[in-house]
Formats: structure tokens, sequence, C-alpha cells
């Protein structure tokens, strides 16, 4: 298999995606944030930093916006789409993030939507981080894709 972002002497380089079509691409990734019930009932109401799903949420499309600032060789995007999903689980005991990125272009958005969930659930562990340093950030993956030359996948 040909590793697409180096060239034929092995150097790193933006894909070309000018000869690509451009279609409706969606990605969709997912990770969650393990902690203490206790900690979990902080972040569901009970936080002195104030909305910790919220400033997730918000965290997170503000992550999926800023992703070719992050990773080098990630194309800028015109995303129409960022949604996040985030769900308290008392089994667990933490909070699952799934993140749902959409573009019309050349090029997938699945680095988008795995850097909103990454940036979501830093952002929870950093509201939290007073009630508990030992939360665990797990799972973060990529879920689905549609769109594009390579065509669909589903984990």
């Amino acid at each position: 298999m040909t590793l697409t972002h180096f060239d034929d002497s092995g150097q790193a380089h933006m894909v070309d995606v000018s000869e690509k079509a451009v279609t409706t691409r969606e990605a969709v990734a997912s990770g969650s944030v393990r902690m203490a019930a206790t900690t979990l009932a902080l972040a569901q109401g009970g936080a002195s930093k104030g909305d910790v799903m919220g400033v997730a949420r918000l965290a997170g499309i503000m992550g999926a916006k800023r992703t070719s600032d992050l990773i080098p060789l990630c194309h800028p995007l015109p995303i129409s789409k960022v949604s996040l999903e985030l769900v308290p689980d008392p089994e667990l005991p933490g909070i699952h993030v799934t993140a749902t990125v959409r573009t019309t272009g050349r090029t997938g958005v699945e680095m988008e939507a795995l850097t909103a969930v990454s940036t979501a659930c830093l952002t929870i562990y950093d509201m939290l981080k007073a009630a508990e340093k030992s939360m665990q950030i797990e799972n973060i993956r990529l879920v689905s894709k549609s769109g594009g030359k390579s065509g669909d996948y589903k984990a």
C-alpha cells in the first residue's frame, strides 16, 4: 500500500486533490471520557466552571473547523455541518462523545470528525480536572465515512 502523504522520495507533502470529484462527504467519529460517578454527577450540572457538556460541544465544533491548523497536511475545508452528541453513561461511568461532520468537496472530513471528538473530550477533562485528574480519554476512532473515491467505510 502506498501512503498518500509521501512522494516517491519519501518526502511529506499535501495530497493534490484538484483532480478529485466534488462529492458530499460525511464522517462520524466517537470517543469517551471515563470518570468516577461523582465526577459524572458534576458534569451533569454541578460543575463550578459551568455547563460542561455545552462548552465541550462548542469546543468540538471549533476543533473541527480548525483541523487544518492543527494537522500539518490536512486541507482547509468548507465544512457544511458539525454536530456533537454528548451522552452521560452511568455504566461507564463517563461521557460518550460522537461527532458528525459533513462537507461537499474533493477530500473527506475524517480528520475533522476525529478532531471534534478529541477537542470535546479534552475540554471535558479540562473542566473537570479539579475534581478528578485520573479521568481517561478512550477509544477515539472513526465510526463511518461516506463519499469520495475510496467509498464508504463502517467500523
